[in-house]
């Protein structure tokens, strides 16, 4: 599913036209994106949580030319399931 399949479903279930639809779903991602940026954690009960998590410096391997690398430390976006989408 992309944004405009979501925006379409949006559409489908309310009075707003497809234009609409597309600046409400940007506009929610765009405030998701913001507040991750932030370092702000997000939860949506019944489908999810986000929050940024240190990543920390360690070293992984290059399968391609067989070579150890070092991963630089930094963030990364968590993902937890709520109930109702684990259930599904």
């Amino acid at each position: 599913m992309i944004k405009n399949d979501i925006a379409l479903q949006i559409e489908k279930k309310s009075e707003f036209n497809r234009a609409r639809s597309l600046l409400i779903v940007e506009d929610i991602l765009g405030s998701l994106k913001e507040a991750l940026a932030n370092n702000e954690k997000i939860e949506i009960r019944g489908f999810a949580s986000f929050k940024v998590v240190p990543k920390k410096t360690g070293f992984g391997r290059d399968i391609r030319r067989k070579k150890q690398i070092k991963i630089q430390e930094g963030k990364r976006i968590k993902f937890k399931p709520g109930q109702d989408l684990k259930k599904l």
